[in-house]
């Protein structure tokens, strides 16, 4: 069964036209590691492939919360901590650790599996080259982050 949000982002994902695609693949190699993956991974793709979470996140500096924290400077911060204003799962505030891109990856493929009780109703984003366009977005949005 498909549900809404999977058809939802299809059509987002669609409408993201990477021309490099193949090449940035084959660039990665075969079964690519995360770091191969960023190495190729394309931030203004990243910036499109986030529009899917537009209903929810905003990822500009001051942007207010919506039904998820604002993004901006998301990046090397520690989980459930980023905004004074959100109101995180205790699931979350007790995850421990930083948004780094492992981290990152794995919370895009499936929040659920990475903090068990978090609200995010998000199925994740499938394609691994579409997690690391994220990642090197969300990286761009974090003055602090190095990459």
């Amino acid at each position: 069964m498909i549900t809404f949000a999977a058809l939802c982002l299809t059509a987002t994902l669609a409408g993201c036209k990477d021309d490099r695609r193949e090449e940035r693949l084959r660039a990665a190699g075969p079964r690519p590691t995360l770091a191969r993956l960023l190495a190729v991974a394309d931030a203004d793709l990243g910036a499109r492939k986030l529009g899917q979470c537009a209903a929810c996140h905003r990822t500009t500096p001051g942007a207010p919360d919506l039904g998820g924290p604002n993004l901006y400077g998301v990046y090397g911060q520690p989980m459930g901590q980023t905004s004074q204003r959100f109101g995180y799962t205790a699931a979350l505030r007790s995850a421990g650790g930083r948004w780094d891109a492992p981290t990152l990856e794995r919370w895009m493929k499936n929040p659920q599996a990475v903090v068990p009780g978090t609200a995010m109703q998000f199925s994740g984003v499938p394609d691994a080259l579409d997690r690391a366009d994220i990642i090197a977005y969300l990286q761009s949005q974090s003055p602090a982050a190095k990459r």
